[in-house]
């Protein structure tokens, strides 16, 4: 007997989907970021990817908390929710449980998911819910003027940390994974045409998928990211991760990265000392290797990784709820809510 999730998605997928462009998924609304700020890439990306989802704009939900990235759902042309801080992951769980038949994305920033939060955050992804988390982290707090944020650096002088951060920094992609989450990725905003893969293979995910963003906020912490995003730095500090290829990095593809025991160094591929062979190969479906490569971020010696850390299957909450339902249903039968009410020691007010 098929569960109601599969019957749900069987009705849908009867019903063609109109051919979108990315114009369809822009609303009337004005964009009101700070001119330059990296949202607007992401949102211009995001209205890219949708159309080659294959998903009708009438199934799409953007769900937002507080902050800059929580001005998103106005710019899509799809349902949204501005809903309140830290609680989207809340709001989003809700909407996935009740109607599973949903695409549904939440997006958030690395104070709004990281801070008040976070603890919604962590359990969202441990469930297993199918909605896909965009997290924005430009390090600080841009809305309410330029705060230090969860994933601040230590030492960051801000307007809260006048004498700078003594706080370490939370590393998003590895409290991910330590909370069990099923597809982890990081990207950038100035990297359009990878920031428009990962949103696919996220969309792709059946579960919690979450993507950390380097998003740069050009008025309170002008260039956090650059060195990973500008054309002169780039290439010689990040590795971009793919699935069964080695991990080969520099202007010139001359480097690599290597396991020492389970330390990753930088090796040189010019001096006939190592070749490609001796370079680790990535694994999305490892566990343990995408640990090893999101402790990466906070290193100096080494380049930090942007792709999928990992992207593994385990069953969605919303579908493991829908099969209890359809078992009690079968064991007990529909239930009554008039005869629930109207059962036991009842009495009735005058």
């Amino acid at each position: 007997m098929s569960t109601l999730v599969e019957e749900i998605k069987k009705e849908a997928a009867a019903v063609a989907t109109p051919k979108y462009t990315a114009k369809d998924f822009q609303s009337n609304q004005d964009v009101r970021w700070c001119p330059g700020c990296g949202d607007y890439s992401i949102l211009a990306q995001t209205q890219r990817v949708m159309p080659d989802l294959g998903i009708p704009k009438h199934n799409m939900v953007f769900i937002s908390g507080i902050g800059c990235s929580s001005r998103f759902p106005y710019y899509m042309e799809t349902y949204g929710f501005h809903s309140i801080h830290g609680r989207a992951t809340a709001v989003a769980s809700g909407l996935k449980l009740a109607r599973p038949d949903l695409s549904v994305w939440v997006v958030t920033g690395d104070g709004d998911g990281m801070s008040i939060g976070g603890n919604h955050f962590i359990h969202l992804l441990r469930r297993n819910i199918d909605v896909k988390v965009m997290l924005f982290n430009n390090q600080i707090y841009g809305l309410t003027k330029g705060q230090y944020s969860p994933t601040s650096e230590i030492g960051k002088v801000t307007k809260s940390t006048p004498y700078g951060s003594i706080d370490y920094p939370f590393n998003p992609a590895s409290l991910a994974l330590g909370a069990s989450a099923t597809f982890v990725a990081r990207t950038m905003d100035r990297d359009p045409k990878h920031l428009q893969s990962i949103l696919k293979k996220a969309a792709e995910h059946k579960g919690t998928s979450f993507i950390e963003i380097y998003q740069n906020c050009n008025v309170f912490n002008d260039g956090a990211f650059f060195q990973f995003t500008e054309k002169e730095t780039k290439d010689d500090n990040v590795v971009f991760l793919e699935h069964g290829k080695p991990l080969v990095f520099g202007k010139e593809r001359d480097k690599g990265i290597r396991l020492n025991g389970f330390t990753p160094e930088v090796v040189l591929l010019k001096d006939g000392k190592y070749s490609v062979n001796d370079l680790l190969v990535h694994n999305e479906k490892d566990s343990y290797l995408s640990f090893i490569l999101a402790d990466m971020t906070f290193h100096t010696n080494v380049p930090r990784p942007f792709g999928v850390f990992l992207a593994v299957e385990r069953p969605a909450y919303e579908v493991e709820m829908m099969r209890q339902i359809n078992f009690a249903k079968e064991k007990r039968g529909e239930g009554d809510m008039n005869k629930l009410l109207n059962s036991g020691e009842t009495w009735v007010i005058g």
